[in-house]
């Protein structure tokens, strides 16, 4: 199963997540499934993200489309990063 990491150091939790909820119906367009989301210990600031994905193009695409960049500046976010991962 393929999966995606992601990591979102965000400069306001509340602000973060209703930005991020807003953009469900595109992340599930993308192929992208919502398993978890944490907040770090000792930085609630940093969001991690697990996703299932469904297809590996589409989520890279999605990831690296500007409408993506747009949004996370929207959010608040001030550094990200994602990596797609599989079972070993």
């Amino acid at each position: 199963m393929l999966q995606m990491l992601c990591r979102n150091e965000v400069a306001d939790w509340a602000k973060w997540k209703r930005v991020f909820d807003e953009y469900r119906e595109d992340q599930e367009a993308a192929g992208l499934s919502l398993l978890q989301i944490w907040r770090e210990t000792g930085a609630p600031q940093t969001v991690w993200l697990l996703f299932e994905v469904k297809d590996d193009a589409r989520a890279r695409a999605f990831m690296d489309d500007p409408k993506a960049e747009m949004h996370a500046e929207r959010a608040g976010v001030t550094a990200s990063a994602y990596h797609l991962v599989e079972t070993a």
